[in-house]
């Protein structure tokens, strides 16, 4: 990651929020927190994250509905679903609604890092072929 990469935590336990930021923390990245839906939905609308952190079983609006929301208003950040429940089901939805990875709590400093790492290396080799597939198509 670069000093460009901007992430999101959001989860609704706050020692899970520390832990996360904690852990990427002098990686070369800006990393904001939000306790909920909501307040996350406001933060990306007033900055572009790279990559967001997303607890999936949340108070009020879940973690499902605000990875829709962030895919159809900001398609180009990568989400990491994340959820102390694991079920085949929600990390078959989670991709279908186009996470780009699901982990399961309790999840490490190195899980959390290797995860947001990967995740940025994705969006930077999307965002290449894209730029590259409409530069080709003007030759």
């Amino acid at each position: 990651m670069n000093a460009e990469s901007k992430i999101l935590i959001i989860d609704d336990e706050e020692i899970v929020r520390r832990s996360y930021a904690r852990a990427l923390a002098g990686k070369q990245c800006i990393v904001r927190a939000a306790s909920n839906g909501p307040d996350a939905l406001q933060m990306m609308g007033e900055h572009a994250f790279d990559v967001v952190l997303l607890d999936q079983r949340m108070p009020g609006m879940d973690g499902m509905e605000v990875l829709k929301t962030i895919k159809a208003r900001w398609p180009d950040s990568e989400v990491i679903m994340i959820t102390g429940f694991p079920a085949i089901e929600s990390a078959k939805e989670a991709v279908a609604l186009g996470a780009y990875d699901y982990l399961t709590k309790p999840v490490g400093p190195d899980d959390v890092i290797n995860a947001a790492h990967g995740a940025m290396t994705h969006k930077r080799w999307a965002l290449r072929s894209e730029s590259s597939s409409r530069c080709s198509c003007l030759h």
